[in-house]
C-alpha cells in the first residue's frame, strides 16, 4: 500500500497553527485509489489514475475543511475478493473517506457493495456495467463514466443512421459481450435495421480467423467487436490481416482505449468507430488538462484517468459545500452542485447513482490524419447525455422512485 500526502500551501498553513487545531481538524482526508496496477486493465486506470487523482488534490489546494488530504493507492489484481478486502480496511481501519477508479466492473460491485454497508462513497470511473445503477446500486455509489448501455445504444445508433443497415456480433461470451449485443440489437432492430449473424467467443481467444471469415462472408455492413481488452485487440490485428475494412465493412468496437489503439497501430486501427467520455485532443479544455497530464506520466490520459480527476475535484468540492465528510450529506451535494468541467459536460448526477453526461462518437484515423502519436480519433459527433443512457424511468435501482 502506498500513501503519498499532497499538501497546498493553504494546507501548510493550516498545519503551522497546530495548537489551535483540534486533533479531529488535522486528521488527513485520505482518498483511496483502488486500481489495476498489473492486469489487464492496467492501461486504463493504473499509475495513470493515480496520477490524476493527485493533480485534483492539488487544484483543490492541498485540503479540505481544515484536514491535509492524502492519497492512498493498491493494485486490486483484477480480483474482486482482493479489492473487497482491501476496501474494507481501508474504510474501517485506515482513515479512508472515499475509494475511485474500480477498473473491471466485478472489482466495482464488489467495492460498491462494501461501501453501501459501511455507509462510505465510492467513485467508479473505470467499471462499466450497468448493474452498479441498477439492481447493484447504493445510496453513496456513484458511477462517473459511460456504462453498457450508453456504450452499445450511443455506438449502435449512430452507425445506423450513418447507413449501417446489415449486423453481424462477434460477442465475448461472459456477461459483458452478452449484454452488449442484446443491447444494440434492439437498437438495430427498433431503427429498421437487422442482425444478419451472431458468433459467440470465449475470453482468453487468439485465433478469430472462423469467426471473421463468416463476418465477412455475411454481407453485413458493419461487424461489432462485443469484445475487450487483448481480444479486442486480436480481433481487429486480425480483421486488418484479412482485409475487411479494406473490402467496405466497418468495425465497431464495444469499447477501445487511446493506449490499445497505440499498440496497435493505426495501420490496424483506422476506420474503428467508438463511444468514449473523453478524447484528449477535443478541444482547448481537454487539451489543457492533458497537456499537464502528459507532463508527469508521458501518455495520453484514458477516459478513465480523466474522469478520476473530474470525480474527485467534484467530491472534494462536495466536501467543502457539505461542511462534512459524510457519505449522505456529501452525496447529497454532489447532486445539488452544478457539474461541468472538461470531461463531464452538461452533466447531472442521477438518484441511481449515474452521472449522465455527454458522449462522444469517434473514429479513429487513418495514418495519413495522424500527425503524431496520439493524434488517433476523429470527434464524429457528439451524444447528449439525454440520449446516451438508460432513461431514469427504466432503471431498476429500487432508490428511484417510479
Amino acid at each position: 500500500m502506498k500513501i503519498v500526502r499532497l499538501l497546498g500551501a493553504a494546507a501548510a498553513a493550516a498545519l503551522s497553527f497546530t495548537g489551535m487545531q483540534s486533533g479531529i481538524a488535522q486528521t488527513p482526508l485520505r482518498i483511496g485509489v483502488l486500481t489495476d496496477m498489473s492486469s489487464i486493465n492496467a492501461h486504463m486506470g493504473g499509475p495513470g489514475a493515480v496520477t490524476a487523482v493527485r493533480m485534483a488534490i492539488e487544484d483543490a489546494g492541498g485540503s479540505v475543511l481544515g484536514r491535509p488530504i492524502e492519497v492512498v493507492s493498491a493494485d486490486h489484481q483484477g480480483k474482486p475478493e482482493v479489492a473487497a478486502s482491501i476496501a474494507r480496511k481501508w474504510y474501517e481501519s485506515d482513515g479512508v473517506e472515499v475509494i475511485t477508479d474500480l477498473t473491471n466492473s466485478a472489482v466495482a460491485i464488489a467495492v460498491q457493495n462494501v461501501g453501501k454497508s459501511l455507509g462510505k462513497i465510492t467513485l467508479i470511473p473505470g467499471g462499466v456495467t450497468e448493474a452498479l445503477t441498477n439492481k447493484e446500486c447504493s445510496p453513496t455509489g456513484v458511477h462517473w463514466i459511460y456504462d453498457t448501455y450508453s456504450l452499445a445504444v450511443g455506438t449502435t445508433r449512430a452507425v445506423v443512421q450513418q447507413g449501417a443497415k446489415k449486423w453481424f456480433f462477434l460477442t465475448a461470451d461472459y456477461a459483458f459481450g452478452q449484454t452488449m449485443q442484446a443491447r444494440a440489437s434492439k437498437v438495430i432492430e427498433s431503427m429498421g435495421a437487422q442482425v444478419v449473424g451472431t458468433v459467440s467467443v470465449p475470453q482468453g481467444t487468439t485465433d478469430f480467423s472462423s469467426q471473421l471469415l463468416r463476418a465477412k462472408s455475411s454481407g453485413a455492413d458493419a461487424i461489432a467487436l462485443a469484445v475487450a481488452g487483448n481480444d479486442l485487440m486480436n480481433a481487429i490485428k486480425q480483421a486488418q490481416e484479412f482485409g475487411i475494412t479494406k473490402g467496405g465493412q466497418r468495425l465497431v468496437a464495444s469499447i477501445l482505449f487511446i493506449p490499445e489503439v497505440d499498440a496497435l497501430g493505426l495501420e490496424a486501427a483506422q476506420g474503428l468507430t467508438l463511444t468514449t467520455g473523453f478524447y484528449w485532443d477535443h478541444d482547448d479544455k481537454t487539451r489543457a488538462w492533458s497537456r499537464r497530464f502528459m507532463e508527469r506520466h508521458d501518455r495520453a490520459p484514458t477516459v478513465v484517468q480523466a474522469g478520476n480527476y473530474s470525480a474527485v475535484t467534484h467530491y472534494l468540492k462536495s466536501v467543502a459545500a457539505a461542511q462534512t465528510v459524510d457519505a449522505t450529506a456529501v452525496v447529497k451535494k454532489m447532486r445539488e452542485l452544478p457539474i461541468d468541467d472538461f470531461y463531464a459536460r452538461n452533466a447531472t448526477l442521477r438518484p441511481d447513482g449515474q452521472l449522465v453526461h455527454d458522449l462522444i462518437l469517434a473514429e479513429v484515423k487513418r495514418p495519413s490524419e495522424s500527425k503524431a502519436r496520439w493524434d488517433y480519433f476523429k470527434v464524429v459527433s457528439v451524444v447528449p447525455g439525454k440520449d446516451a443512457f438508460l432513461p431514469l424511468e427504466e432503471s431498476t435501482c429500487p432508490l428511484v422512485k417510479k
